[in-house]
């Protein structure tokens, strides 16, 4: 299987698309007025305290105060890839938060997820840095390995060549190996160790003397994280079509990866570089609730802020056999398919399945297996449980950052997101009952009705009869405007 990234950076906005075979899977967009924060180290200040909740909110000087939960205050910040969670969990001896903080203390604190919806960022007190291959943790001494390092062989030779870094150099920090640290020799971890130590004292230099709201560590741009987080043995090029950008990634490259040099491409062509592999279509469909599947199936995925949805329906798919088969091949299709959305959309949190019903356990198993595999690529942690009695699919997918609908859309000024508008009949009624209203509190001389272009026109045709019925009731004349700025939810009935 080919890999490759393809690197879009303006003044504006950075955009990373990861391809698989050509098909786009992930894609990552940072925008220069809306920079993701995860990562960042803040001097805090705490604004409220909780003790019912356990949390504290924290302005960090961002728009919404950010939350801290007392939980995230003992246990070690777990990267992206999620090291073991061995961490202090001794949930008996922890204190309460009042006993920790108290409004107006000030704290240095990390941003571990991404302000989303109307949500505030999460915060942290176990500070990190990160680098290539480790994640130091400054406030800590324990020895984490991620765990997508399944193997225990390798595991344990992970931690001695890290204890044996930490012994031999005095050492006053714990670290966690990243996934990519599988590959890295005892020389490479060694000098990802020392570049820690030395960011982590500009940092701790800083800390002394920050100010509220002052950011005391900043995350790499874009294009630059992309290296060092994305880029491994599986990645067959990174083609980046800014020179300042693709200078900057080989001057990452050289100092820290010098092996992936080799990947780094400078894209030239005429043609935009998101034009290959037609990655700008990929795009928008991933914006669009309805995605075809190539046997004619179909799956509508719809997202709230609760929990996202994912319906599968066979469509036009009659398959050649039987009715079970058909359904079991339309669902083998749709789970592949699910796990790609989930990545190329960056859907988090709890995610619903409803495959359609399969009789026979071994497709069942079959399915829930095809999803699994797919999920296997992903770079964010996922949970599957098994088919619900409801023959529901229920999971959750990590999520630090925004989804690519909440960055690249908003709310439809029409419907205030609810994607459904009243009919123009509805509104009629609704304007019929406000005139009977209005006419017996104020007793007007005549009335003025400000609607939509499509409201009016009913009331002229269909409703007109009505309308003159409810000017005999109310004995008084009622006049139509249309104003076309309204939508067809809107009208006022206006008093002359």
């Amino acid at each position: 299987m080919s890999v490759e990234i393809l690197v879009n950076v303006t003044p504006e906005e950075s955009r990373v698309g990861l391809l698989e075979n050509g098909m786009l899977q992930e894609v990552w967009i940072e925008r220069t007025n809306h920079l993701g924060i995860v990562g960042n180290i803040y001097m805090g200040e705490v604004v409220r305290v909780m003790p019912g909740m356990e949390a504290a909110f924290i302005d960090i000087g961002l728009e919404r105060a950010a939350f801290l939960h007392v939980a995230d205050m003992y246990q070690s910040r777990i990267d992206e890839e999620d090291a073991d969670d061995s961490t202090h969990k001794n949930t008996e001896s922890r204190k309460k938060i009042d006993e920790l903080l108290k409004e107006g203390q000030k704290i240095p604190v990390q941003v571990v997820k991404d302000p989303l919806g109307t949500k505030g960022a999460r915060l942290t007190t176990q500070l990190s840095v990160a680098a290539r291959f480790l994640v130091a943790l400054p406030y800590s001494e324990h020895i984490g390995i991620s765990i997508k390092i399944d193997q225990e062989d390798d595991r344990q030779r992970l931690k001695d060549i890290i204890q044996n870094i930490i012994d031999e150099h005095e050492f006053k920090s714990g670290y966690i190996v990243r996934t990519i640290g599988l590959q890295a020799t005892e020389q490479q971890l060694l000098k990802d160790a020392l570049y820690l130590k030395r960011l982590w004292t500009v940092v701790n230099e800083r800390l002394q003397s920050a100010e509220k709201g002052q950011v005391l560590y900043e995350d790499l741009p874009l294009h630059v994280r992309t290296l060092r987080d994305i880029v491994d043995e599986h990645i067959d090029k990174v083609s980046i079509d800014s020179k300042q950008s693709f200078d900057d990634m080989q001057v990452f490259a050289g100092k820290y990866m010098p092996d992936q040099m080799s990947l780094l491409n400078h894209y030239t062509a005429e043609r935009p570089i998101f034009d290959l592999h037609s990655v700008e279509d990929e795009i928008q469909k991933a914006m669009q609730r309805k995605v075809m599947l190539k046997s004619g199936g179909y799956l509508i995925v719809d997202q709230t802020e609760a929990m996202t949805t994912v319906d599968v329906n066979t469509g036009g798919f009659i398959g050649s056999r039987n009715l079970e088969e058909t359904i079991y091949k339309t669902n083998l299709e749709a789970a592949q398919s699910i796990a790609r959305q989930l990545r190329l959309r960056n859907l988090g949190g709890i995610i619903i399945i409803d495959f359609i019903d399969m009789e026979v356990e071994e497709h069942k198993r079959q399915v829930m297996r095809a999803l699994e595999k797919s999920l296997e690529k992903d770079h964010a942690r996922t949970q599957i449980s098994d088919v619900s009695e409801l023959g529901l699919v229920q999971m959750t997918r990590k999520r630090t950052r925004e989804s690519i609908e909440h960055i690249l859309c908003e709310s439809c000024s029409v419907c205030n997101g609810r994607g459904f508008v009243k009919t123009a009949e509805t509104t009629c009624y609704e304007i019929f009952r406000e005139i009977t209203r209005v006419s017996r509190l104020y007793q007007p001389t005549s009335l003025m009705v400000l609607a939509s272009q499509k409201v009016i026109d009913l009331l002229l045709d269909e409703l007109s009869s009505s309308l003159a019925d409810l000017e005999a009731t109310i004995k008084r004349p009622i006049n139509l405007q249309v104003d076309t700025i309204y939508s067809q939810e809107q009208y006022d009935v206006v008093i002359e």
